[in-house]
């Protein structure tokens, strides 16, 4: 009788082994993004020699295969070394310090041959790994839990901070109240942590302004600024978990106070004049159109001019005309509204939002908490990109150096967001197989 002989395993199936439970959906719309990125830069640069959107498909290619290494190795490997990495991110923010490349007003570069290395976009991952670990130990339910996160961030977010590279710190903030709070953080906590920033602009907001709307502003946001202020002492009474209840919310009061203060006085001695111009432009639209508010005054419009479907592919005038400057970075956007408009917007924005779930879906199933808050470190880090990348060109939030993840052009960026992305792939690769577990914080 003869045997049936057995089927050989598709050489493709036993290929593809090392990435089995990877997220593919999230790897092929990453990917998707980045090529699209290139696409519109290429629509940018249609009328000048520079070729940034080969080298922006180049960075992604070597970011797919950064990626891909980084998923099939198991990322648990990076608590034991957490520590080194995160010397490894001080060590890289001071050296830009020392040997840095200066361009527009800020050293944030390190020249090695003909590139140029941003290592404060690199501090991300560094800073999203040390929490992880941190935190996976030993949760946020405490206010020393905290404390001692808040005490690990300060140093490189103060050395970026010097760079001066206000818009890199931002995103540090974000990626540690994401992780903070999924680490169990009471929200209260969180509230009273960013309350004296909201009180620094309640109370410095009328300074950029001259005209006698002035009065009215300092009147309204004053009185704004003390329902604040009083609102943080009640918080702060309630959440506090030290014993004296009254100096919990006198404490709280009176740091939203000096919150207050220190913004009025950080406007007229510490910010910059082009961070002045920037946060001016946004409280007052329209404010110099021909000057600082040059760039976002033309993003909205060539966005209005793509109406429903867009002008079409290299076909948008202001993009082919170069009248949004810098379009094929930090306004990159912009392109895609006037060539594509809205509905091309709303399928972009609908692929991050894909995106973003993919990314939390990860974290409620990874296997333990340092695999859990390694992806909501990242997702914080992309969610608050894309909203200020995305408000900066409509007008809903400051001009900041910020890029749109995986499409603005920047090569330190990109290969960042791409070891961020083989890292929750990792996270999703090596859960616990045919049954998932939430996370357990």
């Amino acid at each position: 009788m003869l045997l049936k002989r057995s089927r050989p395993k598709s050489r493709w199936k036993s290929w593809l082994k090392p990435w089995q439970q990877v997220d593919w959906l999230l790897f092929c719309l990453v990917i998707s993004l980045s090529m699209f990125g290139g696409l519109m830069i290429l629509s940018t640069e249609l009328t000048q020699p520079v070729a940034d959107w080969f080298w922006h498909w180049t960075i992604a290619g070597i970011g797919v295969f950064i990626a891909l290494f980084l998923a099939c190795t198991r990322y648990e490997n990076l608590i034991k070394w957490h520590w080194v990495t995160y010397a490894l991110t001080n060590i890289s923010l001071i050296a830009v310090m020392i040997i840095g490349t200066s361009a527009k007003g800020a050293q944030r570069w390190i020249t090695i041959g003909d590139f140029n290395v941003q290592p404060s976009e690199f501090a991300k991952i560094g800073m999203i790994i040390t929490l992880a670990a941190v935190l996976h130990k030993r949760t946020a339910a405490s206010i020393n839990s905290v404390f001692r996160a808040l005490a690990i961030t300060a140093i490189p977010w103060a050395l970026i901070f010097l760079q001066p590279d206000l818009a890199t710190s931002l995103v540090f903030g974000a990626i540690v109240l994401g992780m903070l709070y999924w680490a169990n953080a009471n929200p209260g906590w969180l509230i009273l942590l960013i309350s004296p920033i909201i009180s620094a602009i309640l109370f410095s907001i009328s300074w950029p302004f001259s005209e006698p709307i002035v009065l009215f502003n300092t009147i309204s946001f004053g009185l704004l600024g003390l329902v604040w202020v009083v609102a943080m002492g009640i918080l702060g009474w309630i959440t506090l978990p030290w014993r004296n209840f009254v100096l919990n919310g006198i404490g709280a009061s009176a740091l939203n106070f000096l919150g207050g203060e220190l913004g009025v006085f950080a406007w007229n001695h510490i910010l910059k004049e082009y961070q002045k111009d920037r946060l001016t432009v946004f409280l007052k639209p329209g404010y110099d159109i021909l000057g600082v508010g040059y760039h976002q005054h033309q993003s909205r419009i060539a966005i209005g001019a793509g109406e429903v479907w867009g002008w079409g592919l290299f076909k948008g005038p202001m993009t082919q005309l170069n009248f949004v400057p810098e379009q094929h970075t930090d306004f990159i956007f912009s392109a895609v509204g006037e060539e594509f408009g809205f509905v091309g917007c709303l399928l972009v924005l609908l692929i991050f939002c894909v995106i973003c779930f993919r990314l939390l879906r990860i974290a409620q199933t990874a296997k333990d908490n340092f695999g859990s808050l390694l992806a909501i470190g990242v997702l914080s880090m992309i969610v608050f990109q894309l909203l200020v990348n995305v408000g900066m060109t409509v007008g809903l939030a400051p001009v900041a150096g910020i890029p749109l993840p995986w499409m603005s052009y920047g090569r330190s960026a990109m290969l960042t967001n791409f070891i961020a992305l083989g890292l929750v792939e990792s996270v999703a690769n090596f859960r616990i197989r045919k049954k998932y577990y939430s996370s357990s914080f």
